[in-house]
């Protein structure tokens, strides 16, 4: 009787010192997938932009069926990921007009209005474009990442990576981003509202040096909604640049 008890105890210790063995393993593995993750997305963000302080122009071309195309011109000036402006240079009807970044608050300004307004980030700046498609560029902060599976397109491996929002204050709920994994380069993304819907696609195309870096030079944002919409963004004349830290007030979007 109580050699079966021994081996009842025996046996249940076993047991669970394998599950605990195992659950150490998955957690470990998955706490190694998070990094991986993690890295990913850091050094593709390295790749579409200067990690310090930079200035770029973008042009903005929208096109839809039946539509003529629409073309905007935009200066940036950022420094890191958590300040940032938006100055529109063309049509000339709104030059003048600037958004802000600072942290997660986005504002707007225009010469017509005597006080910055407050916008979202997930609200359209142009055609297929948000603000924060400007404004916050790097994924970096904003979602954490994991790894979905890898992809073999066109003799080339991709890590496939679901970016989920780290709160509602940021784009999108969720982002599936494809990467390269020999060379670290954007490949396509796709983004999604918090109900699931599929909003819209890009693809990262041109690559070229650009401050010391091969990165990115068009980005092609296709809606997901209406077949055929979709803006070009052509981006030119980047230039690592340190900023004042004064530039990045409300006070002083009057100026910029």
């Amino acid at each position: 009787m109580l050699n079966s008890v021994h081996r009842a105890i025996l046996s249940i210790v076993l047991l669970v010192s394998v599950y605990l063995v195992i659950s150490l393993q998955r957690t470990v593995v998955r706490a190694a997938d998070e990094d991986i993750a993690k890295a990913v997305i850091e050094k593709a963000d390295r790749i579409r932009f200067p990690q310090g302080g930079y200035q770029v122009n973008v042009k903005i071309t929208t096109s839809s069926p039946g539509r003529d195309p629409d073309t905007r011109d935009y200066e940036i000036l950022s420094k890191g990921n958590e300040r940032t402006i938006i100055k529109t240079l063309t049509p000339a009807a709104d030059k003048g007009q600037a958004l802000l970044m600072r942290d997660r608050d986005l504002w707007f300004y225009s010469p017509s209005i005597s006080q910055p307004i407050r916008l979202s980030v997930s609200q359209k700046l142009t055609g297929q474009v948000a603000n924060g498609d400007l404004a916050r560029a790097n994924f970096t902060g904003d979602y954490v990442p994991k790894i979905l599976r890898t992809d073999n397109i066109d003799g080339e491996n991709y890590y496939v990576l679901e970016l989920k929002a780290v709160d509602r204050s940021v784009t999108y709920d969720k982002v599936v981003y494809w990467v390269n994994k020999n060379n670290n380069r954007p490949y396509k993304a796709e983004f999604f509202a918090l109900s699931g819907r599929l909003l819209k696609s890009c693809r990262f195309q041109n690559f070229k040096e650009m401050a010391g870096e091969i990165r990115p030079t068009m980005l092609i944002m296709e809606d997901a909604l209406i077949e055929g919409g979709k803006s070009v963004m052509e981006y030119s004349d980047l230039r690592a640049k340190d900023f004042p830290d004064k530039i990045f007030a409300k006070d002083y979007m009057k100026r910029v």
